[in-house]
């Protein structure tokens, strides 16, 4: 994998640190973790011990750089004042767990706008992140992920990312990561060189393709234009080989970490069998 800066999400049961030795075993050279359980608001304090054994860890695997990914339970567009206020105190701790442990991405899904309007949750959004800055610093690069637009929730469209990007106010540390099933289920025909050429040209148009900065590389088990988030394994799904062999091949994109959300059991055969793919597709 020397060519490629791939990897996947890797649990952090049985300690934070115990990513790194998963992440060796499915031969990855970057990764990405959740900070704490993602399905619960409240989070045991970190550590020195933590701080330690994660640093030792990682130092011993090589793998690098560390992305982490929010809580599913952060939303930062909702209108209700209490889940709002409760979300945006959430999103700051992971913040500030992520400053502690020296990650340097912070990965968000802009959230649900509950049908009070894309342009309402927008600026409820960019508020939020202007808030969370502000307190827990600038260490930590937010990086806004695409949605496949399922109900209400904004980022399905490069449109409403460029609107949140427009308002916060240090756009340096705020960036990007573009998610292929997201893209695809989203209504951006990626399937072909054409298609991906096209949806890039569209994004560096809205956005600017520096403000990328990670990708999440899955297929889709879902049609284009479903707006539905089911991912698969790389080639066996609705978007195909050629998307993936059109990224991996994207010298624009060689330095940027790409990594799989795809299903695995717990020898992670799965996540190697994926890289293997990606791999195979470099020219």
């Amino acid at each position: 994998m020397e060519d490629l800066l791939a990897g996947a999400h890797m649990s952090i049961a049985g300690g934070i640190y115990r990513a790194f030795e998963r992440g060796a075993l499915a031969n990855c050279r970057t990764i990405q973790i959740f900070l704490k359980n993602s399905n619960r608001w409240e989070a045991k304090p970190l550590t020195e011990q933590d701080r330690s054994l994660f640093r030792k860890a990682q130092k011993a695997a090589g793998i690098r750089p560390v992305l982490a990914h929010d809580s599913y339970l952060i939303n930062l567009a909702s209108p209700d004042p209490r889940h709002y206020r409760k979300s945006l105190d959430a999103f700051i701790e992971e913040m500030k767990r992520a400053d502690f442990l020296g990650i340097p991405y912070l990965v968000l899904h802009p959230g649900s706008h509950r049908g009070s309007g894309s342009k309402e949750g927008i600026q409820r959004v960019a508020r939020a992140l202007n808030r969370a800055r502000d307190i827990a610093g600038p260490a930590v690069t937010i990086l806004l992920e695409n949605t496949s637009g399922q109900g209400h929730c904004l980022g399905r469209r490069f449109e409403h990312l460029a609107d949140i990007l427009e308002r916060v106010c240090d756009r340096e540390r705020i960036g990007i990561c573009l998610d292929t099933c997201h893209l695809f289920a989203a209504g951006y025909d990626i399937r072909t060189e054409k298609g991906y050429r096209s949806t890039m040209r569209e994004f560096g148009r809205l956005i600017g393709i520096k403000t990328l900065k990670a990708f999440h590389v899955n297929d889709s088990k879902k049609d284009l234009g479903s707006r539905v988030d089911r991912h698969c394994h790389i080639g066996h799904g609705f978007i195909g080989l050629e998307a993936f062999r059109c990224l991996v091949n994207d010298r624009r994109f060689k330095n940027i970490p790409k990594i799989l959300e795809t299903p695995k059991g717990p020898d992670l055969q799965e996540d190697r069998m994926n890289l293997a793919t990606l791999k195979s597709l470099l020219k």
